[in-house]
């Protein structure tokens, strides 16, 4: 017997969903998604349409991610154009934990607006390490990670979510409590997705650009968005995907047809995209996901 969603109303209280949760609904029954949890969020009204263990606090592997970006981008006065050096550091923290990388190399001068980039498409620790040392305060890298998380966990409580803590800059947490619920997260990349930098971020299925390397050369990267939504789902326009051994596959997502956009998430779900394209279908009152081929990822590319 299939589980019924939950739909949280403004109120509060929670309901069973039904093909009258919305108008779009009308004629699209209730999805069965493979993922542990899952939310829909209207993006324009922040009105729920669709949860699954909502305030369940799991595991979010890269998802955390998104906050990383936010903070970056919220911080005042910030400089996309900035330049920063990679430093060793930042590719021993890869090699070290086998985190999924940008493939920064040491030495190179590349701005805050391609950090954002390295991070979100290709999910770049490295990235998120150099992000989290340049934005955190502090006299050392250490002292200066550990403020950018508490930025992080300040952008949490100011957005007043309960469910939700980070004790890393990337997801890859040491001590287990980097958490968070898919209502908390939906509303997290409802924040993220209002800003028209991350936007554009996010949506891209790719990103070439060229840094300057230690020794005044010139060097190209080119960067691959590991959201396989982007380019298969009609729409889909972001956000980031996360995959950890607690956390199992997630994805965090959204979609605009008209003047309706969608933002979701799944967590721990073995078939994420499908799952995805479920909601928004819901969402949108369409039937997509039935006919949807997934767009195929550059061989040696990063997955996440």
């Amino acid at each position: 017997m299939r589980r019924a969603a939950t739909v949280v109303l403004a109120s509060g209280l929670l309901l069973t969903a039904s093909p009258l949760a919305a108008p779009a609904q009308a004629a699209t029954p209730i999805p069965a998604i493979s993922a542990k949890g899952g939310f829909l969020i209207d993006q324009a009204t922040g009105r729920a349409v669709y949860g699954k263990s909502n305030d369940t606090r799991r595991q979010m592997a890269s998802t955390t991610k998104i906050t990383t970006a936010i903070v970056v981008l919220t911080t005042p006065g910030v400089d996309l154009n900035r330049k920063v050096t990679i430093k060793q550091t930042y590719r021993d923290y890869v090699t070290r934990t086998g985190a999924s990388t940008a493939d920064l190399k040491t030495g190179d001068k590349v701005t805050v607006r391609q950090l954002l980039s390295a991070l979100m498409l290709p999910s770049g620790c490295d990235a998120a390490y150099a992000l989290a040392d340049t934005f955190g305060t502090g006299t050392t890298t250490a002292a200066r990670t550990k403020s950018f998380i508490a930025k992080m966990n300040a952008k949490a409580t100011q957005l007043g979510l309960k469910n939700t803590k980070y004790d890393s800059f990337d997801g890859i947490s040491t001590t287990g409590n980097n958490y968070t619920s898919p209502a908390d997260l939906a509303k997290m990349a409802r924040h993220a997705f209002s800003s028209s930098v991350f936007r554009d971020v996010v949506k891209a299925t790719s990103y070439r650009t060229t840094a300057t390397t230690s020794t005044g050369g010139t060097r190209t990267y080119t960067w691959y968005n590991t959201n396989k939504l982007l380019g298969s789902y009609s729409g889909a326009n972001g956000i980031k995907t996360g995959t950890g051994t607690a956390a199992g596959p997630c994805l965090v997502f959204a979609a605009t047809r008209g003047t309706k956009t969608y933002v979701g998430v799944v967590l721990n779900a073995p078939d994420r995209f499908n799952d995805a394209a479920k909601l928004l279908d819901f969402g949108f009152g369409s039937t997509t996901a039935r006919t949807m081929t997934l767009r195929s990822l550059p061989a040696g590319t990063q997955r996440d």
